[in-house]
């Protein structure tokens, strides 16, 4: 379906304002044959016929209803044997957003598998984090998702060492491991399984839209897809007025703004940049690392601080149709609720504030190997912060685990516990909350709590913040 087309019927939104897409095969084939571009990333279909599996926009001939098979997951698809499409790219598609609204156990593991936990800790590691063990993690996925934890990652390493293959000159060994597979032998027999191509063949592969290769010192392209419109120019707007200065910036005249931040990541350090002009459903970005391995994490994180996996459907449906909220809506399609690039750093400058922010930079931040422009420094780690008058208690709990804002990290249980960090009011709390866990229903104190607005009251926040009609 084309991005300016009007929605269809098909598929409606029933579920407390949740994007269910509909349980029912017959529904999602009626999405599958309309080509409907909303339902990317919420099911996959296979073709019998062709060992292939897409996403239910993929432009090909559609397929008889008898031929076809449909899947939760990419990572279910190809543990029952299907490729994937080389039209469509299943694999590229944005994520689900129901792992941001769930809670649940299966929605706060998709989020760590994302970020990377089972790469780099394993099955044990994942379930430890989520307080079960790794037989009921695997059991609960699999009854879910039609695939386990560790199918689930090996589908996230594929789609990143293809990223790596056709946007790079990395020597393909190389894209192995940092791809995160244990062996070159694994990385080939996956890759082949897949995409049915060898590495080789899948780096020869053009038409990607990424640009040329590049060596490690340029960085790697990417394109980041999203869902349905997107309101680029609210987002930098947001991130041009909380730009901590060496850490981020935002270059720029509006409409053609680039944002740039460092990161701090599991095996290294890194710099991100993304445009705000776009010229399809994505937003484009470039990544230097200064470890390959934490590509598929940068990304993610890069993600969640955007918003890229949020269904704009699902959101203006439910709140569209709110009188205090309907004309907002429709002026500005797409709106979006941005998360945070590193929960921790924005948990800290929340308590202490911007002008205290960039004075801790200053003070502890790890200065980057080679400055960016003015980039020059990777907001300082909690550790580093325990004797600070305003923010040290705060630190002190993030550094010992007390306080927990990873992406798995249970919401209720986190807010809790940072009500009880003395300094940190329940204000500041609740916008911990929607900002660093990417919680899409959070109403702060003091705000209207409208139950009709569930469960995107972030949303309803977002547009209550924004002028009522957006500047032309």
């Amino acid at each position: 379906m084309s991005e300016n087309r009007q929605p269809s019927t098909r598929g409606s939104r029933t579920l407390d304002g949740v994007s269910d897409h509909d349980t029912s095969e017959d529904t999602r084939y009626e999405a599958v044959s309309s080509r409907d571009a909303r339902f990317d990333g919420a099911f996959f279909f296979a073709v019998e016929t062709t060992g292939i599996y897409c996403r239910p926009s993929c432009p090909a001939v559609t397929p008889k209803r008898k031929n076809v098979t449909f899947f939760p997951t990419a990572a279910a698809a190809q543990g029952h044997g299907f490729r994937a499409c080389r039209r469509c790219r299943p694999d590229a598609v944005p994520g689900s957003a129901e792992w941001n609204v769930r809670a649940d156990v299966v929605g706060r593991a998709m989020r760590m598998i994302g970020d990377g936990v089972v790469d780099r800790e394993g099955v044990p590691g994942l379930a430890g984090r989520l307080g079960y063990s790794a037989r009921q993690v695997q059991r609960q996925l699999t009854a879910e998702l039609g695939a386990g934890p560790v199918a689930l990652a090996r589908a996230q390493r594929a789609h990143t060492a293809r990223l790596l293959l056709q946007t790079t000159g990395l020597p393909i060994t190389d894209i192995a491991f940092a791809s995160g597979f244990a062996s070159v032998r694994q990385f080939n027999d996956t890759i082949r399984r897949i995409y049915a191509r060898t590495p080789s063949e899948l780096r020869t592969e053009s038409g990607t839209g990424a640009g040329p290769r590049t060596a490690l010192v340029a960085g790697v392209p990417l394109r980041l897809a999203h869902r349905g419109p997107y309101a680029a120019r609210e987002v930098f707007d947001l991130l041009a007025a909380e730009a901590l200065p060496h850490v981020e910036e935002v270059l720029g005249a509006p409409g053609t703004r680039t944002y740039r931040r460092t990161l701090r990541l599991p095996y290294g350090t890194g710099i991100v940049s993304v445009d705000e002009r776009s010229g399809g459903p994505w937003l484009d970005a470039r990544i230097h690392l200064t470890d390959l391995r934490d590509l598929t994490t940068a990304v993610q994180r890069l993600r969640r601080l955007l918003d890229l996996d949020a269904d704009p459907y699902a959101v203006a449906e439910r709140l569209g149709a709110d009188p205090e909220l309907a004309a907002r809506v429709a002026a500005r399609p797409g709106v979006r609720s941005p998360g945070a690039a590193d929960p921790v750093e924005f948990a800290v400058r929340t308590v202490v504030g911007p002008e205290e922010a960039a004075r801790l930079v200053a003070a502890h931040g790890t200065p980057l190997d080679s400055a960016c422009g003015t980039l020059t420094h990777v907001f300082p780690e909690p550790a580093a912060l325990t004797a600070h008058p305003v923010a040290g208690r705060l630190a002190a709990a993030l550094a010992t685990g007390a306080v927990r804002l990873d992406p798995g990290a249970d919401r209720d249980e986190a807010e809790r516990a940072l009500q009880t960090v003395p300094g940190v009011t329940a204000a500041q709390a609740a916008l911990i909350r929607m900002r660093a866990l990417g919680d899409p229903d959070v109403v702060p104190e003091g705000a209207p709590d409208a139950e009709a607005w569930r469960p995107w009251r972030s949303y309803a926040l977002r547009y209550l913040e924004l002028d009522p009609a957006p500047a032309e």
